[in-house]
């Protein structure tokens, strides 16, 4: 579980894989779509609610929980790991042919997201919100990249 959670640190795994997705005409979209939803998740999670209700991580509050990775340096609500991991995979669910990799990337995001609870940095409704907030992100992303490219191509500017 400790490597499960280490993929979902800083959004790293999902950035790197928009990014790549990025490179191929034919999964551009879901690119653009990816780093959109992972954006306007860290911007809902990490700059904004994390300070606002600024609640402490459980091993704070419980002391008999063992801590199984680091001390975490920011508050624990909502969950940062399981809101990107929902954004980005949210967004391949939806966009992605063949279907399977967008269940792959739902299971991936829901393994993180469980490793969460199980090294003892968040609390389930960290982790449930986070999630809620990820797939809010990823319809939103989905729906204005769509709108982009559609105007995209009806201006003559198919080659973004």
């Amino acid at each position: 579980m400790k490597a499960v959670t280490a993929l979902g640190n800083g959004g790293v795994f999902w950035i790197g894989l928009c990014l790549l997705l990025l490179c191929f005409p034919k999964t551009r979209k879901m690119g653009v779509a990816g780093l959109l939803a992972l954006l306007l998740g860290a911007l809902v999670t990490n700059v904004t609610l994390k300070n606002l209700v600024a609640r402490v991580r459980p091993y704070d509050q419980f002391s008999d929980l063992i801590l199984l990775i680091e001390r975490q340096r920011d508050f624990s609500f909502p969950s940062g790991h399981a809101c990107s991991s929902f954004a980005a995979a949210g967004v391949i669910f939806k966009m992605a042919r063949p279907r399977w990799w967008g269940v792959a990337a739902i299971v991936l995001a829901a393994l993180i997201a469980w490793s969460r609870l199980y090294v003892a940095v968040h609390f389930p409704s960290d982790v449930i919100v986070g999630i809620l907030i990820g797939l809010a992100c990823s319809v939103i992303a989905v729906w204005l990249t769509q709108k982009w490219f559609s105007r995209k191509k009806e201006t003559g500017a198919e080659n973004v």
